[in-house]
């Protein structure tokens, strides 16, 4: 990408970017604290005007020092400015508060990654989720999902689906456009892409496949939504090899779920995908690529989420780049006959059938 091709910066821009990454875990908290605590809310709400110390006291339940030094970090952070001692939002302050997807990845930071991350290190050199003690006593992350505290949960769900979901109306009218009549939803969490389909098409038959605390949230919504006759389940760890996968699909479906899994392992279960399939059938894969970003904040973010899979999901996983993923299809015995990169934000969506 030309994004990481070349040097950008003078040396004193990259010794300030050097030094504000030194600091960045302080930075981080900081700004949680600013927005937590309700700061930039009451300075948003101020407009030109701003706020000194004095009137934020009035508001918020901390003392003159509290707010002093929060305030003075956000002038670092470039989230505040200040004049005659009033203080005003920054453009960056300004999304920090009021910006969704900048309030989901910190809230998914902090409540998933930030304890965990300490042990990055021991996650790199292991090649397990080192970090993930941190939540609960799981030897990956995906079966204590439904077992943590709802406020930690919130976060997680919130990161995994506000990305995707974007994606579901663009994706529907392809995968749907020859008309299948048994799709299989791999990794189907719960049930979003499900109930998706059978509302898009009130013949088709789902099954969604996934691990027993996941499908146990799906049922409970398929069951509230009306469609239990024409949705059916299948419980089982994808990665036992020794477990037989249902058969006899016209589509498959995996949305933001082979991301989870070592090249190893996608080979592996894209191999079973390519079995399962009826004849003409086809797999349907929609992916993240960093390397298909159009912005340059988009790859940072999903380069950064890498780290998230080393550290507390599983320790051998990643966002991958399009050269790595594609030879995996290609080893699988798949090829490559479509693909969108437009889906949602940025998504890119696969459409494989056997080579």
């Amino acid at each position: 990408m030309e994004f990481f091709a070349k040097e950008t910066k003078t040396a004193l821009q990259a010794k300030e970017a050097a030094l504000q990454l030194a600091f960045a875990p302080v930075a981080f908290q900081a700004a949680r604290a600013l927005r937590d605590f309700g700061i930039l809310k009451l300075i948003s709400k101020s407009g030109a005007a701003g706020m000194t110390i004095e009137e934020i006291m009035q508001e918020v339940s901390l003392s003159r020092y509290a707010i002093r030094v929060l305030l003075e970090a956000g002038l670092g952070m470039e989230l505040l400015i200040v004049n005659n001692k009033r203080y005003s939002l920054t453009k960056t302050g300004y999304f920090i508060e009021h910006d969704t997807l900048t309030r989901i990845n910190m809230n998914f930071v902090q409540d998933i990654c930030y304890k965990g991350m300490y042990h990055l290190q021991d996650s790199l050199r292991e090649g397990r989720p080192a970090g993930l003690q941190e939540l609960g006593p799981w030897d990956t992350i995906y079966p204590g999902l439904p077992l943590l505290p709802p406020e930690t949960g919130k976060s997680w769900f919130d990161f995994d689906h506000y990305y995707s979901d974007l994606a579901f109306p663009q994706a529907l009218p392809i995968v749907f456009k020859d008309k299948p009549r048994r799709l299989l939803d791999i990794g189907g969490n719960t049930g979003k892409w499900t109930l998706a389909c059978t509302e898009y098409d009130k013949e088709v038959q789902v099954t969604m496949f996934d691990l027993p605390g996941e499908i146990a949230l799906a049922q409970q919504r398929v069951q509230e939504a009306g469609v239990a006759d024409r949705v059916s389940f299948h419980t089982a760890n994808i990665l036992d090899e020794s477990l037989p996968f249902p058969q006899g699909f016209d589509v498959i479906w995996m949305s933001q779920f082979l991301d989870c899994f070592s090249e190893a392992e996608i080979v592996s279960i894209l191999k079973r995908c390519r079995e399962a399939l009826t004849p003409g059938g086809a797999i349907f894969i929609l992916e993240p690529f960093w390397n298909r970003q159009v912005f340059k904040s988009a790859a940072f973010c999903l380069q950064q989420t890498s780290l998230y899979f080393t550290a507390m999901a599983n320790g051998n996983s990643q966002m991958y780049h399009t050269d790595e993923f594609f030879q995996c299809i290609a080893d699988a015995g798949l090829q490559v006959v479509e693909e969108d990169d437009r889906m949602g934000l940025s998504y890119t969506l696969l459409k494989c059938v056997k080579a």
